[in-house]
């Protein structure tokens, strides 16, 4: 479904084209195909074939986590920028393979966390950097959908059997799949994000799910940080989803400074801001995206075509961060105790 929505973003944007799509398995891009439009002269089985003929600038990746670094260090060589959507990888290691080969190559790598556009977490971060809540102590994170094969590309409904899931990469253990893999990594590199680039010391965590799966659905974890605690959870599973409606407990985050608040649930008009002028709180309306950063697509060509950095949890480094810490909720889940952060 991410493919699906990363190609109408390319489609919709003016300076950007779709030239070429490719998978080995022809009904992986059919429902592209045919939402979007695409020309059979763009269809593709091998990716050698598709770059050497369409010569493109930019690389979208969406394959199995655990083949990230695989398929970065295949495509690297051919001198194009990678666009790699969520997670950034299926280990550190794998996160190192990537930075590695891009660099090699002189190109850029940008990791696309869907949530980076959400206008309150995006204002939520601006309200932070200007000071307004003081330096950031604790981040608090519930996030999730109803889980990932109840939707599409451009997010049409579905109901899948329990004989989908047991097919699905999503919920095989070798393919990196799982609730935590999917969505703590969007906790914690978007909380690195508002706590300025800080690393946790230790991480603890708690993960289970429907018996009979390979991998978790729901998973609660606790980083400590030199100045105080922050939880991230995880749900596959929610009641809705947040996109249509919020669920309960909300999707978001809840951001705690020295100086005060912030409620920054997903997809919400105004985030809630608590201060010691206003302990009794006020919403404050979002900022709206700019046209040319409104998405990761077109936040990658403005960075392209203006020289600029690829900054925040896009951005290697602090997207290296976030893939530390879920290593090490990974690890202490499975040896059901706390665990130093993982460096490498």
């Amino acid at each position: 479904m991410h493919m699906g929505d990363l190609l109408r973003n390319v489609q919709e944007h003016p300076r950007a084209e779709i030239v070429g799509i490719c998978d080995e398995r022809r009904e992986s891009m059919d429902a592209a195909i045919k939402a979007l439009s695409i020309d059979e002269g763009k269809v593709f089985a091998d990716y050698r074939d598709c770059i050497e003929k369409t010569k493109p600038d930019i690389v979208i990746l969406c394959p199995p986590t655990a083949e990230h670094a695989l398929w970065v260090e295949r495509v690297a060589p051919f001198g194009v920028h990678v666009f790699v959507e969520k997670p950034f990888a299926a280990s550190t290691a794998d996160a190192d393979r990537m930075i590695a080969a891009v660099a090699r190559a002189g190109t850029r790598l940008l990791i696309n966390w869907p949530l980076r556009w959400v206008e309150s977490h995006v204002t939520t971060h601006r309200v932070i950097r200007e000071g307004l809540i003081g330096e950031v102590v604790e981040v608090h994170y519930y996030d999730g959908n109803r889980g990932p094969l109840y939707h599409g590309a451009d997010k049409i409904e579905l109901a899948p059997t329990p004989e989908q899931k047991r097919q699905s990469w999503w919920y095989k253990q070798a393919a990196g799949g799982g609730s935590l893999r999917d969505y703590l990594g969007y906790g914690v590199t978007l909380g690195t994000w508002f706590n300025g680039g800080k690393k946790p010391v230790e991480v603890t965590t708690v993960a289970g799910g429907t018996p009979g799966l390979e991998v978790d659905e729901h998973s609660i974890t606790v980083a400590r940080y030199a100045d105080g605690l922050s939880k991230f959870e995880t749900r596959w599973g929610t009641f809705t989803d947040p996109w249509t409606h919020q669920p309960q407990p909300k999707c978001g985050f809840v951001v705690r400074g020295t100086k005060g608040t912030i409620g920054s649930y997903d997809y919400a008009p105004t985030i809630r801001i608590q201060t010691a002028a206003k302990p009794e709180g006020y919403d404050l309306p979002v900022d709206p995206l700019p046209a040319e950063a409104c998405n990761g697509i077109a936040y990658l060509i403005q960075c392209l075509e203006n020289d600029l950095p690829i900054e925040g949890p896009l951005s290697p480094a602090i997207a290296r961060i976030g893939q530390q810490i879920v290593d090490t909720a990974i690890l202490s889940a499975e040896r059901k105790a706390t665990q130093l952060l993982v460096e490498g």
